[in-house]
């Protein structure tokens, strides 16, 4: 009983303290002269925040006639956010309250969106009723693209722009260690990038953890047509990113850190999100004018998924909140996230690079005052079409088993990696390192009940046992390839 007082107060602490120790930004009404005010979590960056909230603070006085205060809330990526909203929400059903004290979650991957969702913790949205036209066949936003959710299926949550994942690389120092241009997530895995790419943290990014689901559904799904089975391409995935994350310098939760270190010349390519790539190759460029950033998406290794925003359960200021979504899905909206800074409807400061969800936003007039005139994401040739039913239960798994795998061993990998490197890449070698049998399609790619579950204790076992697993495969690998091992 004891116990479980402590830890009510721990969490009851939590909720009172999220006010102080989550960053407050707004360039919005001062809270204590706003008529209105509206709380909103996000992993967005300052620049969207600033610009979005200044454009509905006007939008609101010019529609209402009051002042608002935008209250954003930037605990960190979408990982850290998913954790406070479940520390809230616990905390809340054991005092007996509705909601946390915020009103929405707006941006990250769909992923950690339909999880709030299944937990009860969104409502649904009234821009399905009050804006019925803008959606599903005839509409401008689809259900879904490239098997992508747009929106869900009971309207708790939609997205208002688009994402994809994909690579960026710096042309003067690929072409430095001889290599080609990198057009698909199989080139990074070259041993000619050894110690030169920037790679993200899965566990700390909902996204990150979807783009490398997506890279082990691209290879799954050439083996499908190329007559293989799924299991030898979730088999090639792993191993792909296997020697990614061995060529990798280091493991960031710092989404722009990948963009901007490529562009500074201290990594050749890296993961990175569309936004991000765009905004550094536009901001860094040679003397002559040449980008030292250039971001791709990889060929038939991604997909256009949703940004979504969402009211959640118990918000202080739930009409608000409904407003603010149909708001983000105005044209006058759709128009910050790719317009130049400074033209007609366009963001202030800075443009933010963003591919809005609004079919109708990739007209030749709108277009022609964006940062990428060329734009026609419902039209891209280069992704494929996500299947649930082959990766749609691993998202969870994946992003621990990444972190096992490759970032708590990477020492041991790197060290394997140099040596098989140094030696021509031996196959024995090659078939010890590549060993993913404890993890195949058959033990977890629906799901590993091991690194799933929500008891901790289990959850660390499991995780000890793999890491013990794939580092003394890397060690056994290096010997083999400096001919100290036996050979399997």
């Amino acid at each position: 009983m004891k116990a479980r007082l402590i830890g009510i107060l721990g969490l009851l602490g939590l909720i009172v303290a999220l006010p102080l120790v989550l960053k407050r930004e707004s360039e919005t009404a001062s809270p204590g002269s706003a008529d209105d005010t509206l709380v909103i979590l996000s992993p967005h960056n300052e620049s969207i925040r600033k610009e979005f909230g200044e454009a509905f603070a006007a939008w609101w006085k010019r529609e209402k006639g009051r002042s608002i205060y935008v209250d954003w809330r930037t605990p960190g990526g979408t990982s850290e956010i998913r954790m406070v909203i479940d520390a809230g929400y616990k905390a809340a059903e054991e005092t007996a309250r509705e909601g946390i004290g915020v009103d929405l979650f707006f941006g990250g991957g769909e992923p950690d969106f339909a999880g709030q969702a299944r937990a009860g913790r969104l409502v649904p949205l009234d821009v399905f009723s009050k804006d019925a036209g803008l959606f599903g066949e005839g509409g401008v936003i689809p259900e879904t693209f490239t098997g992508e959710r747009y929106f869900a299926e009971d309207k708790v949550w939609v997205g208002t722009c688009m994402s994809q994942f994909g690579i960026c690389y710096n042309p003067d120092f690929v072409d430095r260690i001889g290599l080609d241009a990198p057009d698909e997530w199989q080139d990074l895995g070259d041993p000619g990038y050894e110690g030169s790419l920037a790679l993200a943290d899965p566990t700390k990014s909902g996204s990150v953890a979807r783009t490398f689901e997506l890279l082990i559904q691209g290879e799954m799904q050439k083996s499908l047509k190329a007559g293989g089975t799924a299991d030898e391409g979730w088999d090639e995935g792993l191993r792909l990113i296997q020697r990614m994350a061995a060529n990798a310098r280091y493991f960031t939760d710092s989404a722009p850190k990948i963009p901007q270190d490529v562009g500074q010349g201290n990594a050749a390519a890296g993961m990175s999100i569309d936004f991000y790539g765009r905004s550094y190759a536009n901001e860094l460029k040679t003397r002559d004018g040449r980008p030292r950033v250039v971001w791709i998406a990889p060929k038939g290794g991604t997909t256009m998924s949703a940004d979504p925003i969402a009211v959640l359960k118990g918000a202080p200021h739930a009409e608000i909140a409904q407003e603010f979504v149909r708001f983000c899905l105005s044209k006058e909206a759709q128009r910050l996230w790719f317009q130049k800074p400074g033209t007609n409807g366009g963001p202030r400061e800075r443009a933010l690079h963003r591919t809005p969800i609004r079919r109708d936003m990739y007209a030749p007039e709108i277009l022609s005052l964006t940062t990428m005139p060329g734009a026609s994401p419902y039209e891209d040739e280069g992704n494929f079409t996500y299947d649930r039913a082959l990766t749609g239960k691993v998202f969870n798994t994946l992003r621990q088993l990444v972190k096992v795998m490759c970032i708590d061993s990477h020492e041991e990998m790197k060290d394997a990696w140099g040596a098989m490197i140094a030696a021509g890449m031996p196959e024995d070698a090659l078939l010890v390192f590549h060993d993913v049998s404890r993890v195949s399609y058959e033990i977890a790619g629906q799901g590993d009940p091991g690194l799933n579950s929500k008891d901790s204790m289990v959850q660390a076992t499991r995780m000890k046992e793999l890491g013990e697993w794939f580092r003394g495969n890397y060690r056994k690998a290096r010997e083999i390839a400096e001919g100290k091992g036996e050979r399997p």
